[in-house]
């Protein structure tokens, strides 16, 4: 019996993992002062989508081949390592990109936020992301969801990040259902590897940021990918009578 419903935040609920992805290739314009982002960095940072941002960020600084360009400029960002300083450089974007609540409501994906809203009706209902939680709290108050929502389990409160099931299991013990018990919605291969290693039960969700990605990757094989909003209720719906 499915008794709780586990959302993914980014990529998920709201479109923020395609301006993360930009605020990545504006970082690296202006790292190496190019004349516009830097496309290569929106690629890399699709490779790793799902994964708390300090790991994206020595990703794409490997990826990227950037770790002398961040060398040069410890100092100046009292950072201890490399990719410290592309993080500090991103947060120096990002959050002017979503600070307005308009933007984030523009960029929700309509389909799984009204799931959402629907799911708390009937059912337990938590956010587990590997996002900071005062910029969950600020997503969640933009689309109005707050009182849909009975836990959420952010980056902060894990030591290690998804696809590590820490996260999910944390969930679950904070509501205090069982890992079968929990149907999850996760748009990431990271999230889903996540989720599957907590036992739990996984409906992945593609986005045009994700949908090679899940394609490509073998735990998917035994996951439900939606490709279509009109296909996600029906999805759920089939799992839950399932595990009914």
């Amino acid at each position: 019996m499915i008794r709780a419903f586990l959302f993914d935040l980014d990529g998920t609920l709201v479109q923020t993992e395609k301006m993360k992805a930009l605020a990545y290739s504006m970082a690296v314009q202006r790292l190496r002062n190019l004349d516009q982002p830097d496309e290569k960095a929106v690629e890399a940072y699709k490779e790793i989508i799902g994964a708390q941002q300090d790991i994206a960020s020595k990703y794409i600084m490997d990826k990227l081949d950037l770790e002398g360009d961040l060398r040069l400029l410890m100092q100046q960002y009292d950072a201890e390592t490399p990719s410290l300083v592309l993080r500090r450089i991103w947060v120096e974007i990002y959050p002017g990109m979503v600070a307005d609540p308009k933007t984030l409501k523009d960029n929700q994906w309509p389909y799984t936020v009204d799931l959402l809203r629907e799911a708390s009706k009937t059912c337990l209902v938590g956010i587990v992301t590997g996002s900071p939680r005062d910029a969950v709290l600020h997503v969640t108050h933009s689309l109005g969801l707050e009182t849909n929502i009975d836990i959420i389990v952010s980056g902060d409160d894990v030591k290690y990040g998804k696809p590590h099931p820490e996260s999910y299991l944390l969930a679950k013990d904070k509501l205090e259902v069982l890992s079968e018990e929990c149907l999850v919605l996760e748009d990431s291969v990271n999230g889903v590897k996540s989720a599957k290693a907590a036992g739990m039960n996984v409906i992945a969700i593609a986005t045009p940021f994700t949908d090679a990605g899940l394609h490509a990757d073998q735990i998917v094989e035994d996951c439900q990918i939606v490709h279509e909003p009109d296909q996600l209720l029906e999805t759920v719906r089939h799992t839950i009578e399932q595990h009914s």
